[in-house]
């Protein structure tokens, strides 16, 4: 495999000039600066300067936790933004494609259709693991993304190490790894692997172990030179001042992070040990994220039931391979006793 990203790039993106600000062109803490460059209110309440563009801060600290360079992280407006920037940067509308792998994500399909590109769909096998035979069978001269969800959603499992090596190694466009649920899994992240694979992307997000869904801050991590192209395309300030400073509160909070993210594991465990008690319940997937599925006898049965008793879960029986399951997110030992009665009562 020969991967050479200047093939997989648009043309027009290849030839573009971002769009540059003042902020742009100066490395400053801005404590000896007078802004007079963008036309702000300079009167200060906080926020009545233009953030960062480049999230200087937030990437310091994210590079030295995951032991990369700056200049390997873009941050996006939650992993949504992220993953558009992917189809705008590669993907020419009405004649690439993308492969995805359901039952997974949704917002793959959803931005495929977006921004006109071909979604190629390779259900997983049985198992839950991706079909590599398939998968390379699908791919053509216009493929140019292969969207892998690991840990998946919504099954919730890992995938094999040795098919995403595979698949790195025999596809000659973007792997991207979403890690979305990382933190909740044994499994080492796909980060260590970015200098062993130039066509490799990871994206996190802050909106799952670290609690920060209201927030929408994504991360993609990739080489620098996939960096340089997405950092083209972008919106000169998608990452707000608000988000920007909470965000880097929090990050630098590693003891809470890690003590909710154990006890969200423990919850689990507990959780998984009720659901094999519920008459109803007929297999527990294997999970690596906050969440479990679960096959029940009849689903969409079952979801009202919940609903009616006040607990909010998601039916996922409309995906391809989870006909009649739910998909039980993880909460508080409270809300998690609140489900755990509502289903004690429907199994009677």
């Amino acid at each position: 495999m020969s991967f050479n990203l200047d093939n997989i790039t648009r043309e027009n993106v290849k030839g573009l000039s971002p769009y540059s600000s003042a902020r742009d062109e100066y490395v400053s803490d801005g404590s000896t600066m007078v802004f007079l460059d963008a036309n702000e209110n300079p009167f200060e309440n906080g926020v009545n300067r233009y953030p960062d563009p480049q999230q200087r801060g937030l990437k310091a600290i994210l590079a030295e936790q995951k032991d990369i360079e700056e200049e390997n992280i873009l941050l996006g407006n939650g992993s949504d933004e992220v993953l558009d920037l992917l189809f705008r940067a590669f993907c020419e509308p009405k004649e690439d494609n993308i492969i995805s792998l359901p039952p997974t994500y949704g917002m793959y399909k959803v931005l495929s259709g977006i921004n006109l590109v071909e979604n190629r769909e390779v259900l997983l096998t049985n198992d839950f693991q991706p079909n590599v035979d398939k998968i390379l069978k699908t791919i053509d001269s216009n493929t140019k993304l292969l969207f892998i969800c690991s840990p998946n959603n919504p099954t919730g499992n890992s995938f094999s190490t040795q098919i995403i090596e595979e698949l790195l190694n025999s596809f000659n466009g973007l792997v991207v790894i979403d890690e979305a649920y990382i933190d909740f899994s044994s499994e080492e992240s796909w980060i260590s692997k970015l200098s062993e694979h130039p066509n490799l992307i990871v994206t996190q997000t802050l909106s799952k172990a670290y609690g920060m869904a209201g927030i929408r801050l994504g991360l993609c991590m990739a080489s620098s030179e996939i960096i340089a192209v997405l950092n083209k395309i972008k919106p000169p300030y998608n990452v707000n001042q608000l988000t920007q400073d909470k965000a880097i509160e929090r990050v630098l909070d590693v003891a809470s992070v890690a003590q909710e993210v154990k006890d969200i594991l423990s919850e689990r465990e507990k959780l998984r040990e009720t659901l094999k008690t519920v008459s109803f319940v007929q297999t527990i997937y294997a999970t690596d994220a906050n969440f479990i599925l679960a096959k029940v006898d009849n689903a969409n049965l079952r979801y009202t039931q919940l609903l009616e008793k006040g607990v909010v879960v998601r039916n996922r029986t409309t995906q391809p391979l989870c006909e009649n399951t739910l998909r039980f997110t993880v909460g508080t030992a409270e809300e998690n006793k609140s489900l755990i009665s509502a289903l004690k009562t429907l199994s009677n």
